[in-house]
Order: structure tokens, then sequence, then C-alpha cells
């Protein structure tokens, strides 16, 4: 039997062509491996390796992880999309948003760009896809303007899944056949994260796209999650003192959540339930939106400028207030969690009611080691119920799920924090400047990829996100 032969280099892979199993080829091969220890060399049959290599036990186990996360996170990209037509997935609504076809493209074109470019051989699927679908990164190159990404009619929805389908086969084939090493493995597990992101990206922009439909449409047939009262508001109390705030811990984190270091707190107190719809209802009916003296002055430019009367997707008819979801337009439920709503407008409910936003600070250390068992996008998928925040009726507190929560903190860099070199240094430290931090996940997070020391954040008028917020005071 034949067998080619790879062998992996710091420069990428080479391809030394077919040769037999005689003892001749095997001691040829052992001699490689003693005089060349920084190589790994891998025999295939078939496309499967054999016991030749020199990986690590610990690289070879990661490999075969995230081999099987890609599988899982990519097949859920495709679950989220499975309710749309070719028509939904072209739509720009906004500026902010992009096209469903979009997001499958760019979390591609990020395998394709990061991981398999560098492995000696492979072949774009397209050479001009690195400009069509880079969305920030100036090291890769330029990119097409993201206002205009709409405007686009090709590639068509087919070719984006063909696009995918081959970036599928090349990135599992590495995998699995051990040509990455750690670094580049690191890559692959942070693209994964990166593609999370992108899933809850498709939610939040599809449900803006089909809330400009005067139709109304439904994003699926599934419903809400069953009605229910929303229990009474308790506090968390948090210490005066020394707290520890940032990711530790060997899991995966990004960047932006570490170094791990000290903060000083006042003692204070952080709300254990949301902010709902029925007492932000409260807040607009007492003419919150009518009354300068409740907002920051740039909020109160926006509310005048873009006629903001309540929260995002409320709309009165009739004297009822109605809210769009992806289950349709439903009569707004006083019980669940308030969404869709700006920084500005989570800072000036939290005036009226004589409180004031939780730090980032505060909310970590209130959270604690809170495991993620909220209300989850991939939780609701599998209970065939819509993608909506749900009503906190239970008597367990968990700060995760639901809504993703405004804090009062600017988006800034932990001290000691240094951008990681290179063009992915560009993910997340370039954008610490005029934003503000969210914290907990939402409806539309992924389970696997939340933590209490995740940091979102977006500027301070952004609504369309599944964004709300609770309380707290000193």
């Amino acid at each position: 039997m034949q067998r080619p032969v790879v062998i992996r280099m710091n420069l990428g892979v080479y391809i030394l062509g077919e040769l037999g199993e005689n003892s001749a080829t095997l001691l040829w091969l052992s001699i490689l491996q003693l005089t060349l220890p920084s190589c790994r060399v891998l025999t295939l049959i078939r496309g499967r390796p054999m016991n030749l290599s020199t990986a690590s036990p610990e690289t070879a186990s990661k490999a075969q992880r995230l081999a099987r996360q890609y599988r899982t996170v990519r097949a859920f990209s495709e679950r989220i999309c499975r309710s749309l037509s070719p028509e939904d997935c072209t739509i720009q609504s906004m500026p902010d948003v992009s096209p469903t076809r979009w997001h499958l493209a760019h979390t591609s074109w990020f395998f394709e760009t990061f991981v398999l470019s560098s492995l000696m051989g492979y072949a774009v699927f397209h050479s001009q896809y690195k400009y069509l679908f880079n969305s920030y990164y100036n090291t890769v190159g330029e990119q097409f303007p993201r206002p205009q990404r709409g405007l686009l009619s090709r590639p068509d929805l087919q070719e984006i899944c063909e696009y995918r389908e081959h970036v599928d086969r090349h990135m599992l084939r590495a995998l699995e056949t051990d040509v990455l090493d750690q670094q580049q493995l690191n890559v692959v597990e942070l693209g994964l994260h990166h593609e999370q992101q992108h899933q809850e990206l498709i939610l939040t922009d599809i449900k803006h796209v089909l809330s400009c439909n005067p139709l109304f449409p439904a994003y699926d047939e599934n419903t809400l999650g069953t009605a229910a009262q929303a229990r009474s508001a308790d506090w968390i109390e948090i210490e005066e003192g020394i707290h520890w705030i940032g990711h530790e811990g060997d899991g995966f984190a990004y960047d932006n959540e570490s170094p791990r270091h000290r903060v000083f707190l006042e003692e204070a107190r952080v709300a254990d339930r949301l902010v709902t719809c029925g007492d932000y209802l409260q807040f607009v009916k007492d003419g919150g939106y009518r009354r300068p003296e409740l907002w920051l002055s740039q909020g109160w430019t926006a509310v005048n400028e873009r006629d903001w009367q309540a929260p995002l997707y409320w709309t009165k008819r009739d004297g009822t207030w109605y809210l769009f979801t992806l289950a349709g337009l439903k009569p707004l439920d006083p019980h669940q969690p308030v969404c869709h709503v700006s920084y500005f407008e989570a800072d000036a409910y939290a005036t009226w009611a004589g409180a004031r936003l939780p730090s980032e600070t505060e909310w970590e250390v209130a959270a604690g080691k809170d495991d993620p068992n909220g209300v989850f996008a991939d939780r609701l998928f599998e209970a065939d119920e819509a993608i909506h925040p749900q009503t906190e009726s239970s008597n367990e507190t968990s700060l995760l799920g639901n809504v993703w929560q405004w804090t009062a903190s600017p988006y800034v860099a932990y001290p000691g924090y240094r951008p990681s070199p290179g063009a992915l240094g560009e993910y997340n430290g370039k954008f610490m400047c005029n934003q503000f931090v969210l914290r907990g996940g939402s409806c539309a997070t992924s389970q696997t990829h939340i933590r209490p020391t995740y940091r979102n954040f977006f500027p301070p008028d952004a609504r369309w996100q599944f964004s709300g917020f609770r309380l707290a005071r000193q």
C-alpha cells in the first residue's frame, strides 16, 4: 500500500509524494524525525492519520476537541438560517445591520484567512472574497464599505454555501490530520467564538430586517415561552473592599478580559432582577421621553433627532402597547425584561428610579462564578421556543442570559492590557473608545459562548441588540 507523506514545518505542510510500507521507507521516516526534530511527520492512508506524528498529546487532544466543536458551531449557523429565504438573507435594513449571507461568508473568510491560508498548497475559494468579506482588519487589506453590503446580489446564497462547504472540508481535514500547531489551534478556537458572535448578529440583524416589513412577519414558527409573573426584585450586596476582576484559568476568553487585576469597590447593591417592560412602561407613562432633566446631553439629542418615544420595536395601537418579536407582533408582556434599549435610555430610567447603572466591576462581583444556566439561544432552539427574553419568575438568581446588560463603565483596557500582535490584535483593542460595556449575554447568545468575565461593547445609542439593564444603588 502506498502512503502520501506529509511533513509539517514552520512554513507549512509539504507533500513528499507516495511512499511504500517497506522497511526502508519506515527507516527513512525515523531518520527524518531524528534529524529534523522541529518537523512533524504525518503519514496518511486515504486521509486517515497514522501514528508517526510527533505532536504532543495535548495538541492532538485539543485538535480533536476543536474538530467536534467546529462541526457543532458551524451546524448551528445553518440551523439559525433554516427558516430564512434567499431574499431574507440579502437585505440590509440599516448601516449597522449586515445581510445574513454576509455573516455566513465572513465567518468562513475568517477561517480561510487566519488558518487555512498559512497551510502550504491551500487555494482560496475566490480571490476577491478577501475584499468583500473582510470586516475591519486593516492589516489584512481593504474592505468593501459596510453600509453597502446590502447592495450586492452576487455572490448569491448558493455560492456562499459552497464557500462554507469548501472551508469546512479543508478545516476539518487540517484538524483531523494534526497539521496545525498550538498557535494555529488557538486561532481556530478564536474563530469558533467569533462565529458564535456572528450567530447572535444574524438573529439581531434579521429581527431588524423583518421589523421594517408592515406585515410584521415571524422569523420562524417557534412560539414565545409560557407567560409568567415576574418575581419581586431583591438586592445582591457587594462588600466594601478589594475584589479580583477578569478572566482566570485555562478556558477560552478574549484578550479584553485580561489581565486579571484588583479593584477597590465601595459598598453597593445590585438588583437581582432585570428591569421589566412593566417597570419601563411606568417611566414612559410618566413622560420619561419628554423630561430633559433625566437624560444625558447626547441622549436627549438622540431622543429629539430620532423621535424616540419608547424602546425599539414597541408600537402603540388603539391605546395598547405591542412589541415586535421574532415570533411576530405580540401584546407587550409587562413581566418580561425590557429589551432593545440604548445606554442613554437605561441611564435615564435609572435616574428616574432614583438609582443608577452598576459599573462593570460591580456587575462581575455580583455575578461571581455564575454558571450560564439562563435563557440562551441554543437552549431556546432545542425547546422550539422563540428567541426572546423570558420572565424571571423563579427564586433562582442568575445574572447571565436573557438580555445584555448595560453598565455604567466605558469600554477601556484593563491595567496591563496589550493587544495581540498582527491582524488579530485588531479584534478588540482598537474599539476601546466611545463605547460602553455590556455584560451577561442574551437570549440570542449561545450558552457555550458566555461567562461572567465576558465584556461586550456598543456605542451608547445602539438599540438593535438584545440589550436591557438592571439597577444598582450605593
